[in-house]
């Protein structure tokens, strides 16, 4: 079996959309026939069963304190991807480092996917770092906020630091003027760490967002014809393509 590909979804700040662009990506990706999990990388504040309105028997704790395998605590959602859910409010698990870290990542490429999708807590702490130099792809989310913007850059420059080779890109959420977000923040790019930054995909705001979490629901499910819910669909087929001529 291939090892999937491990993608992680991260931003400087909270309050970007990670997590609900995260569980788009994944429908969107599994739409495709693709065997697709989303892994609830918020080893603190982990919160995307609320947002699917779903309630965990097994969770990430139980993975890492060694009561079942990664693979027995996957959740099936209706929308075609499983969840393997974190775990909110747990200070041992936001202290995950070292070997214990390298072994949560072995692990997550054992699960029978072609996709791992890893939601990572907002912010540049040691955890955050460890599971994005871990991925094959770092997606870092931003929008047009200049907080964003300088929190996103903050996120880059570690990851450059942390792992020399590894591939990373954006997505501008809640977009009116994406192509201003990314020339910024390429810009510091080429500048500053001497390399560009590519544009993966960029979301469009779009008030039936808020709807469908207020709903507990993914938003390709409840909205699947929005505008944002078509920038999903095509941010999921560029990543596709990108890795089918890499």
């Amino acid at each position: 079996m291939n090892s999937p590909r491990l993608v992680a979804i991260a931003s400087g700040k909270g309050g970007v959309g990670k997590t609900c662009l995260a569980i788009g990506l994944a429908q969107s990706l599994a739409e495709s026939g693709a065997r697709v999990a989303l892994v609830d990388g918020d080893l603190g504040l982990a919160n995307v069963d609320v947002q699917l309105g779903l309630d965990p028997r097994r969770d990430l704790g139980d993975v890492l304190a060694g009561r079942c395998a990664a693979a027995a605590a996957l959740m099936q959602h209706p929308a075609g991807f499983a969840l393997l859910p974190g775990r909110s409010g747990s200070a041992a698990l936001a202290g995950l480092e070292g070997a214990a870290l390298q072994g949560f990542a072995r692990d997550l490429r054992g699960l029978p996917m072609d996709w791992l999708l890893l939601d990572l807590g907002a912010g540049i702490g040691a955890v955050q770092r460890g599971l994005a130099a871990a991925a094959d792809l770092l997606l870092v989310i931003a929008t047009e906020e200049p907080t964003s913007l300088t929190d996103a850059y903050a996120v880059l420059k570690l990851h450059r630091r942390d792992a020399p080779a590894g591939k990373a890109g954006l997505v501008v959420n809640m977009a009116a003027q994406p192509a201003r977000v990314h020339a910024a923040l390429d810009a510091a790019c080429r500048g500053f760490l001497g390399q560009a930054l590519p544009l993966l995909g960029t979301v469009r705001r779009d008030p039936r967002v808020a709807a469908a979490i207020r709903a507990q629901s993914p938003l390709l499910t409840r909205h699947p014809n929005t505008p944002a819910a078509e920038d999903l669909r095509r941010l999921a087929g560029a990543l596709a393509e990108a890795w089918a001529t890499a």
